[in-house]
């Protein structure tokens, strides 16, 4: 599988407050912008997958609102997230 516990952990450790911090919203932000980016390269040579194409979109639009959300109530940490993780707005 492409998402194992460890690489999981490495997520958490890195965005998050501790590598078992799954409740803060960097930390699932960042690890919906590890499964996109992963969904992205997968449909990039299966065209056709309608299937995974729809999971990308409602990634994108549950990350989109995380990151409304982490506006809405700190703009700091919104702006450290997109920053660290590259995303535009």
């Amino acid at each position: 599988m492409y998402l194992d516990q460890a690489k999981k952990q490495e997520i958490f450790g890195q965005y998050g407050t501790s590598n078992t911090d799954t409740g803060s919203a960097e930390s699932q932000i960042a690890l919906f912008s590890y499964r996109i980016s992963h969904l992205t390269e997968h449909l990039k040579k299966h065209r056709k997958d309608y299937t995974t194409a729809r999971s990308l979109t409602k990634l994108v639009g549950k990350r989109r609102a995380l990151l409304d959300y982490l506006y809405d109530r700190d703009i700091n940490r919104y702006r450290a997230i997109i920053k660290a993780l590259g995303l535009r707005k």
